[in-house]
């Protein structure tokens, strides 16, 4: 053998050894092997072998010796390391800490153990919570009238109100140990998605107490006597709960809260006990003007030392619960966001409450960002993922069932090409958010998820916000007018509440999602991080030098797998599964070692700057959030059967997020600070050049869009998940019935209106026409009378409501007899 093959042979072994993330003493021992090989090809001289042999086993032993490489190597970088690393606070600590890793990591890390995601069987509904959804929620959503809801009342019905609390609504979260409903995440999402579908006021006043609130955190955290206490009295309505954390002064960092509490004595019933004086304003609270009982953020103070320990005066973030007549406790007046839930500011000036009040009791003081942070998961993960999938549910349905019976022209609009556009974009977003709404809910039923919750907090309700902006376009002024017929105004009026809270969007994506992903996700930093904070320093160095040199070989074999994978066109990635999904799998396995690589060089080069440029820290939370996305549909999929027009909807979806992906990797390379480093970094992800994905094509978008208007599986799955109310009283359900009645007559309908165009049909309106059409043969008498029906049917659906002015200026206070009225239309000619 040539000294040259074996050279190249030598360098494919060692580069499929660092692919495969052999350990270091096996890559050690082989580049030993590989030099004796070259000694006895005679590539390599005695004299040679003697110099490589004198740098080469001290390197060897010092690598592989764990006590000389401790000493040696790791003990100076991890006296640098604990120096550089910024102090935390305890509620920094707590917040980094909070919560559980899930799938994501296993995108993070770059080299996914599929089987973890393909094994996750999605939760489903027990026969209780079916039960639930198909009566209680049912009936619930028919006593809502959204119009007269949100322009009337401006408030829930009190019999709705009734309603709830009786049917246990407000505590699908608490167990049945306690007489709660014990629902799981899913069931709570399904719960909250179908009434959103109806009335977004009656589905935001369900949710609240359901996610973060004084029920979830007495359930996690609260003591045996708070327990006996308050959550049968949440469980049965006696008291609605609100909870306090965002303020004038404070939203986004809400480890800066102002408000306070100083731990004080007094005497109660004769007895000096130990208590808190809280002063606190609170604003953006859900529920507010209606509660019983108020959870309350605040910083917990003591000055004197009166809990033990004279050296600890500020004990941080503290949850406590007191009543809302409790005496300095203000409810102030109402917020108006928009819609018609009740929200508004609570307002506390000193304030008493005894020291049993926090939740938990005294061993939480302090502890209350942590479990904050671990509840917010409710909120993010199921509740607005929820409200936002209902969204694209009804949305797919309506503006398909619009797009369809809608026509200009001549021709349906959805025929339209700059309205296929619009559509497809809604059936492949719809498709997505369903999928990731599914995963999200199973993961939130396996653990506390904190960074899977946080990307979809954002993503979800960005998509929304996308599906109803497309939706409005379809549907012009259609939508514009409001009224009881209108189903897209109240969403669209109401859309920047999902937007902003639970953390606005804009914090969500550029401070949290990579912030905190980077550092959880990551398989070795959070116990670089730990080891360096051990107060035990030489228990730290072991863990730090195995943690270190684990990071180093991580970085390595990512940017060889990364290179590799992008060389060979995904060929070596894996794939959990065969057929169209497997090229998809591939290419998300290659991104996420791309991600995997890109985020150490990141840190690595820009240590703490990398917090600061929000930018750039962005866009690797946009790449996380999309491999998230695009394998949770590549699991959607292949657990609904694998049918044709699934696939399209998968496809759009998966064509979307690789494109995402790889514009934000490329734009990150492109504005990396050193310029060289984001070459090496573009080479590595794209060898080839600029990602190649550039999402959905027109014919693949075209075919999205000509489903949204049919009754395709995707479609059903939706139906069975919507309320849809008898025609007339509902407006979807007087769209969708429309569009059901000219899926029955088409395609005859539309030959009936070609013959009318072109003359072969003539008279003077339908009724005439259709007689000519009958006699002429053109249609039968059957297909004539669903036309007839369908007509009347069709005109309705997309008319708009009109109101007096005295009406209106009563803000519907009086009456407007002629309001929802179905008009009386003479047909001149077939539309």
């Amino acid at each position: 053998m040539s000294n040259v093959l074996f050279a190249a042979l030598s360098a494919l072994v060692l580069i499929g050894l660092v692919y495969r993330a052999a350990s270091l003493f096996t890559f050690t021992a082989v580049v030993g092997l590989v030099a004796l090989g070259f000694y006895g090809l005679g590539g390599l001289g005695q004299t040679g072998l003697v110099v490589f042999a004198a740098i080469y086993v001290p390197v060897a032993l010092l690598l592989n010796v764990a006590g000389l490489r401790r000493a040696v190597l790791s003990a100076p970088i991890f006296k640098a390391f604990s120096k550089a690393l910024p102090a935390m606070s305890q509620t920094e600590k707590d917040a980094l800490e909070a919560g559980d890793t899930w799938w994501e990591a296993e995108m993070f890390g770059g080299k996914p153990e599929w089987s973890k995601l393909m094994n996750v069987k999605f939760t489903e509904l027990t026969a209780d919570e079916k039960s639930f959804l198909e009566n209680e929620t049912e009936q619930l959503c028919k006593m809502v009238d959204d119009w007269k809801v949100s322009f009337e009342l401006k408030d829930l019905p009190e019999e709705v109100w009734n309603f709830m609390r009786k049917n246990k609504f407000f505590a699908m979260l608490i167990s049945k140990e306690h007489g709660g409903l014990g629902f799981s995440p899913y069931a709570q999402s399904c719960v909250v998605a179908k009434i959103a579908t109806r009335s977004l006021t009656a589905s935001v006043t369900v949710m609240v107490p359901n996610s973060l609130g004084p029920g979830e955190l007495i359930m996690h955290y609260g003591t045996d006597e708070q327990k006996k206490y308050w959550l049968p009295r949440l469980v049965d309505g006696t008291e609605i709960p609100c909870f306090g954390l965002t303020g004038p002064e404070v939203g986004s960092d809400a480890s800066a809260i102002p408000d306070t509490g100083v731990v004080v004595k007094r005497k109660v019933n004769g007895k000096e006990e130990l208590g808190i004086m809280l002063n606190f304003s609170k604003r953006y609270i859900t529920l507010a003007p209606v509660a019983t009982v108020v959870g309350l953020a605040f910083k917990l103070k003591d000055p004197n030392g009166l809990l033990g320990d004279p050296n600890k005066t500020e004990y941080g973030i503290t949850c406590a619960l007191l009543e809302a007549n409790t005496p300095g406790v203000e409810i102030g007046r109402r917020h108006y966001p928009g819609a018609a839930f009740m929200n508004g500011p609570i307002f506390g000036k000193d304030v008493y409450i005894p020291l049993t009040s926090i939740i938990g009791g005294r061993e939480m003081a302090g502890k209350g960002w942590r479990m904050l942070v671990e509840c917010l998961s409710a909120g993010r993960g199921i509740s607005l993922p929820a409200l936002s999938a209902a969204s694209g549910w009804g949305m797919y349905l309506a503006t398909g069932a619009y797009a369809r019976i809608r026509r200009q022209f001549k021709l349906p609009i959805g025929k339209f090409e700059g309205v296929q556009e619009a559509t497809g974009k809604i059936a492949g977003l719809t498709y997505k958010l369903e999928a990731s709404r599914i995963l999200t809910a199973t993961a939130c039923a396996e653990c506390a998820p904190s960074v899977i919750t946080a990307m979809m907090k954002f993503h979800m309700t960005e998509m929304m916000r996308e599906i109803i902006l497309r939706s409005m376009d379809v549907h012009g002024g259609r939508t514009v007018i409001l009224g009881p017929r209108n189903y897209l105004g109240q969403a669209y009026q109401a859309m920047p509440v999902a937007i902003t809270v639970e953390g606005a969007n804009i914090m969500t994506r550029n401070l949290i999602v990579f912030g905190q992903g980077a550092i959880r996700c990551h398989p070795w930093v959070l116990k670089e991080m730990q080891a360096a904070q051990n107060p035990n320093k030489a228990e730290g160095l072991r863990d730090f030098d195995k943690a270190f040199f684990g990071h180093l070989g991580h970085i390595v074999n990512r940017a060889i797998r990364a290179l590799v994978l992008g060389l060979t066109g995904n060929r070596l990635a894996k794939s959990p599964v065969s057929g169209e999904m497997a090229p998809y799998a591939k290419a998300i396995e290659r991104r996420s070692a791309a991600l995997a690589f890109t985020a150490d060089v990141a840190m690595g080069v820009l240590g703490g700057e990398l917090k600061r440029r929000e930018r750039l820290s962005a866009r690797l939370g946009d790449v996380l959030s999309h491999l998230y996305m695009a394998s949770a549909v590549i699991k959607y999929y292949e657990t609904n059967g694998r049918s044709a027009e699934e696939l399209v909807h998968a496809k759009w979806a998966l064509e979307d997020s690789l494109a995402e992906i790889d514009k934000a990797l490329n734009e990150f390379n492109r504005n990396f600070p050193n310029k060289a480093v984001g070459r090496l970094l573009s080479f590595v992800a794209f060898p080839f050049g600029m990602g190649k994905c550039k999402g959905p094509s027109d014919s693949l978008n075209a075919d999205a869009a000509e489903l949204l208007m049919t009754r395709n599986v995707f479609a059903e799955r939706l139906l069975d998940k919507v309320f849809v109310g008898e025609g007339s009283s509902d407006p979807t359900g007087r769209i969708l019935e429309a569009a059901d009645k000219l899926l029955s007559i088409e395609p005859g309908y539309s030959n009936f209106l070609k013959a009318v165009s072109s003359g072969k049909v003539v008279g003077d309106g339908l009724e005439a026409q259709l007689k000519d059409a009958v006699e002429k043969r053109v249609i039968d008498a059957a297909l004539a009378q669903g036309i007839r029906e369908f007509e009347p049917m069709r005109f309705d659906a997309i008319l708009t409501d009109d109101f007096s002015k005295e009406y209106l200026a009563s803000a519907g206070a009086i009456p407007d007899v002629k309001m929802n009225v179905k008009p009386v239309v003479e047909y001149r000619e077939a539309a």
